[in-house]
């Protein structure tokens, strides 16, 4: 199974182009709006993100493999509310309109969050997204927090996630193939199954992490400021996103 959170794909369009920093900036603003978004706004930004979407020339499939791992976390949270938010009943056991109302939207709120982390990742090359992060975090220098160490730190998190997400499938196939049923059973029988493969994972992910650091070591990797092959530099094409982008998230968060 091909797992996309993380993974960049290559392309020539406006969105690939545009300065790292643009994207981060605008993937945080996204944010705010996002979580304070009422059901007008959701539609908006839905409207939005499909349109980046389309520009972007992504495929909604690979959106969609970005979404799947955390789809039962996705149906929890809509549950939760469904059947827990107190309010005017519907015909369902429990449910309420209220609940129901809840449910969509924070939903649509944990699902558009990552798939704006998927837009930005996908339409980013991980060396261009860890220069973007370390300029941004530069100002806090003074702080004693280092920017470059941050950035790379950053990278490594999204580069592995689609490495264990795809080890993780691995081994619950190997496991399948020696008699393992993860859907049989009652739910504690399946969380001790889940054991045989969150056992493993770990223990691959600490030798993946001792390769990576030998790997620096040899290479001769260290701390400290350094020099990029393209320096970044901001278009007027970029400042003038950034305003409209910080204008219409000032508006979003004022009608709310």
């Amino acid at each position: 199974m091909g797992y996309k959170l993380g993974q960049y794909t290559p392309g020539s369009s406006v969105i690939h182009r545009l300065d790292p920093r643009v994207k981060i900036v605008a993937i945080m603003l996204l944010s705010i709006t996002v979580l304070r978004a009422d059901a007008f706004i959701a539609i908006a930004i839905t409207i939005l993100i499909a349109g980046i979407t389309f520009i972007a020339r992504l495929s909604p499939s690979h959106l969609l493999r970005a979404v799947k791992p955390l789809a039962i976390f996705f149906v929890l949270i809509f549950l939760m509310h469904l059947f827990f938010t107190p309010g005017a009943p519907i015909p369902l056991p429990l449910a309420t309109y209220e609940g129901l109302y809840r449910g969509v939207l924070l939903t649509w709120r944990f699902v558009f969050l990552i798939l704006s982390a998927a837009i930005l990742t996908m339409t980013t090359t991980p060396s261009e997204l860890m220069s973007g992060i370390e300029r941004l975090l530069r100002p806090l220098r003074p702080l004693g927090i280092s920017s470059h160490d941050a950035a790379v730190m950053v990278s490594m998190v999204l580069r592995f996630v689609p490495t264990l997400l795809q080890e993780l499938d691995q081994i619950r196939e190997a496991q399948m193939a020696r008699g393992a049923d993860f859907k049989a059973g009652n739910l504690l029988a399946r969380m001790k199954r889940i054991s045989s493969l969150v056992i493993p994972l770990v223990r691959n992910s600490i030798l993946r992490a001792e390769e990576l650091a030998i790997g620096m070591e040899g290479r001769g990797y260290h701390r400290g400021p350094r020099t990029y092959m393209r320096e970044l530099r901001m278009t007027p094409s970029d400042y003038t996103i950034l305003v409209v982008l910080m204008i219409l998230t000032g508006l979003g968060v004022y009608r709310w």
